[in-house]
């Protein structure tokens, strides 16, 4: 067989995604250029890669063959790359991050300094939920996530580097914005705005909740802190959010946190990899400089 890489990384991309459409999005490419190339590469196999049943694009057994040996063969390559990277001594290439919604507040600003001390760095950084930085970690596409609450799995290893801080938030004009230490009891009587199942966020709520005796029925569940930020902002109901994600708000009196019993949170920001992976020169450079240097650089309460 006359394979090419890049074809083995389209071929990879969509057997993760079980899309084209979705693969062609992520690679930057048009869809008709995946489906060729994929087409090429069943020609080479001589049997179909995927098939479609209904809607859906599935593998077919030689895919999952192929997709085994094609991740094998990628991941050898990136190893190779890193090897004489750090053979030559100097912090550059790629730099691979996913991280969570929520980040993305504070996580560029990172980045940024970063990149002032090490130029030749080519980053990579995709924002996602939780569920899908899990899956690209799982599937070793990234070098690092960035999230609140690491998987609980022994092959991973996670770095704690700033605080998560938790609040409440409510629009300015509700009832409750100049009331001092308000009981969990009425605090879960109001109309909650909330993240799906599965996000940090909305799991150490949930637990909080739990350890009180109260349970939340939401009025509504958002996918990312945005659509909760511009809800509350509408009057559509209360919301926890990382007090990272809202301080121009506050500082524009678009929103107030609540004066809540237990409230602050403070959760860790965590930077997770696999144990067992060999990290580059630049991984670990980043590694390094976000652990160390990240409370510096970072204006607000991260202590």
């Amino acid at each position: 067989m006359h394979l090419t890489l890049q074809q083995l990384r389209l071929f990879e991309v969509v057997f993760r995604l079980s899309s084209y459409t979705r693969a062609a999005e992520e690679l930057c490419i048009t869809q008709p250029a995946v489906s060729i190339q994929i087409k090429r590469l069943e020609e080479q196999a001589g049997l179909n890669l995927f098939e479609k049943i209904g809607k859906q694009i599935l593998p077919t057994a030689a895919g999952k063959t192929v997709y085994a040996a094609s991740h094998d063969i990628l991941n050898r390559v990136k190893d190779l790359a890193v090897a004489i990277e750090d053979l030559k001594g100097t912090v550059k290439g790629s730099l691979q991050v996913s991280i969570v919604s929520s980040a993305k507040y504070f996580l560029p600003n990172l980045l940024g300094a970063f990149l002032q001390l090490y130029p030749e760095v080519e980053p990579k950084l995709s924002f996602t939920n939780r569920a899908r930085v899990i899956e690209r970690l799982m599937n070793n596409d990234v070098d690092f996530v960035v999230m609140g609450q690491p998987p609980e799995d022994e092959r991973l290893e996670a770095h704690p580097f700033l605080n998560n801080i938790l609040g409440i938030v409510a629009p300015p004009n509700h009832p409750l914005a100049n009331k001092k230490a308000i009981a969990i009891e009425e605090i879960a009587q109001q109309r909650f705005l909330i993240r799906e199942t599965g996000s940090g966020t909305r799991s150490v709520f949930d637990k909080l909740l739990q350890e009180y005796g109260y349970t939340v029925e939401p009025y509504m569940e958002l996918g990312s802190s945005e659509a909760l930020k511009q809800a509350v902002m509408a009057g559509l109901g209360i919301s926890v959010l990382s007090l990272h994600s809202v301080q121009l708000e506050r500082e524009l009196k678009k929103l107030v946190v609540l004066d809540v019993v237990g409230f602050p949170l403070k959760h860790r920001w965590n930077v997770v990899h696999f144990k067992g992976r060999k990290l580059s020169l630049v991984a670990r450079t980043f590694l390094d400089y976000i652990l160390a240097e990240s409370k510096h650089i970072l204006d607000g309460d991260y202590s």
